[in-house]
């Protein structure tokens, strides 16, 4: 039985012209209601049903007269049909699969808690359940909406659960979802000014509002002498900061010296720092992780930092760059801004901010001493992804003085060069980053704060913080645990000690198997940490979702397991 292969409607017509042979019509959903009227009155040897595929649109030769002529028909049908280009964003189409696939996310979030928080799937799962190729004809949408169900959702961690105390989490809100959809919507490729005006200036508008919500100096702002831009992570823009700084310094050193630069942080600085460092032609043998201790709250010392300088001087070496934190992964510990500035600025360092995490908890007033002195630094980042429900990715680069950056980072190929760009004073954030190519992704940070204000956002951050503080009560308040660094935002730092006496490496054991215990039931999720030496457990409290039900159930959880994992340990210290 012949079959052929159409993928646009004026074929479709045009073959409704030929009423010399009886054809049957497999339609997609969206189009069958409209098709019908048209068919039968006029074209009695035609008929049609539902078709699951959206397209091509399925013909097939019921019965003919003269199967010459059909023969002849098809061909010139399929030849038409390979020339033809399909439709792949058909507004209609979409309109139908975006209400679908909204209801989809709507009742993911109004049901995530009936789903185990860490995956329970084994490695591999996955390519043992999907094809070996992809499709080569088109697959209905709603088969691939039951396979997103059944196979994806089960190998997700679901980290906007409420019960996800991990991580900082990378928040979520309806107001960022919506600008998203808005983003992708657009689609623009913002690498410069001419290239989508509003992209460029709303971005600038965003930085210097969220700059404002900080309180952060003129020096950092458009309205000032700096500016802002949106990178997609922290590390991008350490990396970005990192090599503005390296050339700046090479600029009166020479290249052939890079071997002499060395940078700074502490053993608590994030990973993405070496990672930049070395990306930024840094020797390894050059990138300074200086110790801290829990006496300090694993801080970064100035005292220790200046000596480390001066000995780094005085073997040849040259200061390069020292990344600062506010709110570390491990612990949250914050470093001394002001003070590690005064060190940075006397020995001509470029100093970075990294308050990825605890930046956004600055936009209230009663955490925003931690900021203290940040006037004094180069450059600052922090990721509204992590506190300030704007998706990932979401990271907030400011620098005092852009034109270093820029000198940089600047590319100008001729297909590039316009006469905004290079007779008047526009932002060309190409000369920002790291790429070329750029989303529109100040929409998302734009209609959080609209949406949200800052009273909300500051609510939000507040209230993370409370339910923290309650479970940090919860854990003093059983002797058998205890708090190894105190409280700054929403992170605890605790560990399992029932015998006060005994050896740390029995304790680490201990809280290892207490770990495993509570992530091993899905019902909630938290990880562990080592620094100074101490293995300890963290609860993070950020989750959208989260409420004080969810810290509760949490805690009742992990006393569960500590009765259980002691129960376990007297059986075996017994036998």
């Amino acid at each position: 039985m012949p079959k052929l292969f159409i993928t646009t409607y004026n074929q479709y017509l045009s073959l409704l012209s030929h009423s010399k042979f009886s054809l049957h019509f497999e339609l997609p959903n969206h189009l069958f209601s409209r098709l019908p009227i048209q068919l039968n009155p006029r074209h009695p040897k035609v008929s049609a049903i539902k078709s699951p595929s959206v397209i091509p649109l399925l013909f097939t030769s019921l019965a003919s007269t003269k199967m010459g002529s059909l023969d002849s028909n098809i061909n010139s049908a399929q030849n038409q049909s390979t020339i033809a280009k399909f439709n792949p964003l058909d507004p209609e189409e979409f309109r139908t699969q975006a209400h679908q696939m909204v209801d989809f996310i709507a009742d993911y979030y109004k049901n995530i808690e009936n789903y185990p928080v860490l995956s329970q799937v084994e490695p591999g799962y996955l390519r043992n359940r999907l094809p070996e190729t992809a499709p080569y004809r088109p697959e209905s949408f709603d088969t691939i909406m039951k396979d997103i169900q059944n196979h994806i959702v089960p190998g997700m961690t679901h980290w906007l659960s409420p019960n996800f105390f991990a991580f900082f989490p990378a928040t979520v809100s309806s107001a960022a979802f919506v600008g998203e959809m808005l983003c992708t919507c657009f689609n623009s490729v913002g690498f410069n000014w001419l290239a989508s005006p509003a992209v460029t200036e709303l971005e600038m508008v965003v930085m210097d509002w969220l700059a404002n919500m900080l309180k952060l100096p003129k020096s950092f702002m458009f309205s000032g002498t700096g500016g802002g831009v949106l990178q997609g992570t922290t590390s991008e823009a350490i990396l970005c900061t990192l090599i503005a700084a390296r050339d700046r310094k090479l600029e009166t050193l020479g290249v052939h010296n890079i071997g002499k630069l060395v940078v700074y942080g502490s053993d608590q600085t994030h990973s993405t720092y070496t990672k930049a460092c070395k990306l930024a032609g840094i020797f390894p043998c050059n990138i300074r992780a200086i110790p801290t201790s829990v006496e300090s709250n694993f801080s970064l010392s100035p005292v220790v930092l200046r000596r480390v300088i001066e000995a780094d001087m005085a073997a040849g070496l040259v200061p390069l760059f020292l990344c600062a934190t506010v709110g570390t992964t491990s612990t949250t510990a914050v470093d001394p801004i002001g003070q590690l500035a005064e060190v940075a600025n006397e020995h001509k360092i470029w100093l970075h901010v990294d308050a990825a995490y605890g930046g956004s908890a600055c936009i209230c007033p009663e955490f925003r001493h931690y900021l203290d002195g940040i006037e004094r630094a180069d450059s600052l980042s922090l990721s509204p992804h992590k506190w300030l429900l704007s998706y990932l990715d979401c990271c907030c680069m400011w620098v005092r003085e852009p034109n270093v950056l820029v000198k940089a980072l600047s590319t100008n190929p001729e297909y590039l060069r316009n006469k905004r760009s290079e007779y008047e004073s526009v932002v060309d954030y190409k000369d920002w980053q790291i790429g070329t190519g750029r989303r529109f992704k100040s929409l998302r940070l734009w209609l959080v704060m609209r949406s949200y204000g800052i009273v909300n956002l500051q609510s939000h951050i507040r209230s993370d913080v409370r339910m923290a503080k309650m479970f940090e009560g919860f854990i003093k308040s059983d002797p058998r645990f205890e708090i190894v660094v105190p409280r700054r935002f929403s992170l605890v730092c605790f560990r399992f000690n029932p015998v006060k006496e005994s050896e740390p490496a029995y304790i680490e054991l201990l809280n290892k198997k207490l770990l495993d215990s509570i992530n091993s039931t899905g019902r909630v999720y938290i990880t562990h940490t080592i620094a100074g030496g101490i293995y300890m457990l963290r609860f993070a409290v950020g989750a959208t979702l989260t409420e004080d039900r969810h810290v509760i159930a949490a805690w009742k959880l992990i006393k569960e397991s500590a009765d259980a994992s002691l129960r376990r340990s007297y059986y075996y210290t017994t036998v």
